[in-house]
């Protein structure tokens, strides 16, 4: 019995592969056009393999936006600091705490706000980066299914590194101020150093496998990160340089604005465009646009200035504390006050 072959076969299979290779068109197509609004396409050319499944998770916006609000108020909050102090004159930007037998038995005067912040907020970017958007798990490292067993969500445990460290700052400011009996500010400042300098160390990595205009995006990023996790290693040994304070207050808000900047240019571009990271145009922008967050974050520092300069000439009602002040140092060695002085100084490396 002969078996003819099925006239048609073949044109039918290519129809189906035909088919569905539209059926994909479409899908794609319907991304750029807004049903999945969260993640824009850059750069097709910087997959050429197609992603893979294990790292394709790469944030959402709101997690992003977080992030940056974060940042950005934490900077506003330094201005404030910063200003005061130099309207001042103060030789350290925050006096260290009393003993803690000295200060106030109330629960809230002895609960520092700032570290508490840093933990509510990171807890809540490690939560958002795991299991957001609902119905999504992300807290796994390794796909033990896959025979090759690789890693899996690299991005986001990128993101949930950065929290943590972060995390462990803000543990180690509710700790000295709160459970040690003298304050540690030089440890509160390395813990610090040490949270910018891995967001360095990270965001480098972070640049594999991304569009020219992701890398360009980022690259920018590591500048203010950089010099404020400089300036706080600075601090640790030379805390009484208010310059120093500028720069790092300065920084701090253009590492805030630009990330603003960045989840929206990533993620929800306010012309629904996404940005071309093939157009050198673009990219020329992109460096105007981080010099203009420069000058936006002078300018919202010295608006800072200006308006804590007004409080503190009409409605402050502080009073200066004894040694608050720069001091003119006596050139005689062997004088009491140079004595005095020193004895001062022992006793501020023992506190802080």
């Amino acid at each position: 019995m002969e078996v003819h072959p099925v006239q048609g076969s073949g044109n039918s299979a290519r129809k189906s592969q035909g088919s569905d290779t539209e059926m994909d068109l479409r899908e794609l197509q319907g991304d750029l056009q807004g049903r999945r609004p969260r993640r824009l396409l850059l750069s097709a050319s910087s997959h050429p393999g197609g992603p893979d499944p294990h790292t394709k998770a790469t944030g959402t916006l709101e997690g992003h936006l977080l992030a940056a609000t974060f940042l950005l108020f934490y900077a506003l909050y330094y201005s404030v600091l910063v200003s005061l102090a130099l309207l001042r004159e103060q030789r350290v930007l925050k006096l260290p705490l009393p003993p803690k037998e000295k200060r106030g038995h109330r629960r809230w005067q002895l609960v520092p706000l700032e570290g508490v912040v840093k933990v509510v907020i990171t807890l809540t970017g490690i939560f958002l980066q795991f299991f957001y958007p609902p119905g999504v798990n992300q807290l796994r490292l390794v796909d033990w299914e896959d025979p090759r067993q690789p890693f899996m969500f690299k991005n986001s445990w990128h993101h949930v590194s950065i929290y943590g460290f972060f995390l462990l700052s803000g543990v180690v400011d509710i700790m000295s101020q709160s459970c040690w009996s003298r304050q540690n500010v030089k440890l509160e400042r390395a813990a610090e150093a040490l949270a910018f300098y891995m967001m360095v160390l990270l965001f480098a990595n972070h640049l594999e496998n991304k569009s020219i205009l992701e890398i360009r995006v980022h690259v920018l990023f590591l500048v203010p990160t950089f010099l404020v996790a400089l300036g706080l290693t600075i601090e640790v040994w030379v805390p009484d340089q208010p310059p120093l304070w500028v720069l790092k207050t300065w920084m701090g808000l253009v590492l805030g604005s630009w990330m603003l900047q960045l989840s929206i240019l990533l993620y929800a571009p306010p012309s629904g465009q996404p940005w071309r990271a093939d157009s050198p145009v673009d990219l020329a922008f992109l460096t105007i646009f981080f010099c203009w967050h420069l000058g936006l974050g002078a300018a919202v520092l010295a608006a800072v200035y200006g308006l804590c300069s007004l409080w503190h000439h009409h409605c402050s009602s502080w009073t200066e504390a004894p040694g608050a002040r720069y001091q003119e140092c006596p050139t005689d060695s062997s004088g009491e006050e140079l004595e005095k002085l020193r004895e001062d100084a022992l006793l501020q490396d023992g506190v802080v």
